[in-house]
């Protein structure tokens, strides 16, 4: 029977690196690992990379594939090399590439490989922290501009006052898993015997059952319960921010701490500033004349208003910087600045004596300034 490219199994190019086909095989090894995936044809697909794997990682093995192809293992005596891939260690490719995670036989190896992954048991007898909380804080541009003290109330998970958190009375040790928490199961496959470790269904981990389930909690050791929950919102946050509260999240599993509460700010946006991080920007609009002549404007800013002067002959789209006045930088002493663009608006509205005064304007010469000078040349 014709098998399968080893490099087509791992999915990498003939031009692949060391690297590039260790990390192919972890991905394949996790995918494929009987104990995670229960597809019928999970275990030949497991041999199948291990067996690319065994080849591609060593040097000399590949480069007779490269030269051979699978005919560099099928002659007699185990190939030119004397390499027999039904000889595979598994054991040894999955101890390589994981780490420490195998330590025994491989059908004892197969509850640790589960625990790398993530999906294998664990005690639940211990003390767990309680899970945190993410809670949305919406604030006006103004409340985010100065801070303020808030009071907000919570529904969380807290401990069960009748139970104390056990989840029900008279406790006595899991007859199933004897008070270990996790049960193991036994399989035959093409490794041999496999064994698997999970958690018990009985106890659900925690090794204790009872004769009488708490009926507040409904056996869960929690209750729902509301909170007011103090919060310190400091100057300057914007969008994004997060404030902890440490401890006062959901609480513990068996007598771990609280979780923490994560408050994430949503701001609004201010109708008349407009922001980027510190900065604030206006647009500030002035008459012709102010333009042309010069002027003292009055200009608004979070602290209060301040005077500029705007000098004779400017254009619009000036940039003015006030220094010091945006919005402070939270934890810190440090303030950003305010932007001021100038917005030059010609009327569209004259009355009779305005119209003469722009036309007797229109009899002079204007156009003396170096812009029309230059766009006449063009002409």
């Amino acid at each position: 029977m014709n098998k399968k490219d080893y490099y087509e199994i791992l999915g990498v190019e003939k031009s692949a690196s060391p690297a590039e086909i260790k990390s192919a095989f972890r991905k394949l090894a996790k995918k494929y690992h009987p104990d995670v995936n229960k597809e019928p044809d999970a275990e030949v697909k497991f041999k199948e990379i291990g067996e690319a794997y065994a080849v591609l990682s060593d040097e000399q093995k590949r480069a007779q594939y490269d030269q051979f192809g699978h005919a560099a293992f099928d002659a007699a005596g185990g190939g030119y090399g004397g390499f027999d891939p039904g000889d595979i260690d598994l054991n040894d490719i999955l101890r390589s590439v994981f780490g420490g995670g195998f330590t025994g036989g491989f059908s004892s190896g197969f509850g640790d490989f589960q625990d790398f992954f993530g999906g294998g048991s664990r005690n639940t007898n211990t003390a767990r922290k309680g899970r945190d909380t993410l809670v949305r804080l919406d604030l006006t541009f103004e409340e985010a501009a100065f801070g303020l003290d808030k009071e907000i109330e919570l529904s969380l998970n807290d401990t069960c006052e009748e139970c104390h958190g056990k989840g029900g009375f008279e406790e006595k040790t899991c007859e199933i898993c004897h008070g270990s928490g996790t049960v193991i199961t036994e399989s035959r496959s093409i490794f041999g015997v496999v064994q698997s470790r999970s958690t018990c269904s009985n106890c659900h981990g925690t090794g204790k059952t009872y004769a009488r389930t708490c009926s507040s909690c409904k056996g869960t050791g929690q209750v729902k319960k509301k909170k007011t929950i103090s919060i310190h919102i400091p100057e300057g946050v914007d969008n994004g921010h997060q404030l902890r509260i440490s401890g006062k999240g959901e609480a513990g599993i068996n007598g771990g701490p609280n979780g923490d509460i994560y408050f994430e700010i949503h701001v609004s946006e201010s109708s008349f500033y407009e922001r980027d991080g510190e900065d604030l920007y206006i647009s500030v609009p002035i008459t012709i004349a102010e333009a042309a002549l010069g002027c003292k404007k009055e200009v608004p800013t979070i602290y209060g208003n301040v005077v500029m002067d705007i000098k004779a002959g400017v254009m619009s789209g000036t940039k003015y910087k006030l220094k010091g006045k945006g919005l402070k930088i939270p934890n810190s002493i440090r303030k950003g600045d305010q932007y001021v663009i100038i917005n030059v608006v010609t009327p569209t509205k004259l009355s009779r004596e305005q119209k003469k005064i722009f036309a007797s304007l229109a009899e002079t010469d204007l156009e003396n300034e170096s812009i029309f000078k230059e766009y006449k040349k063009q002409l």
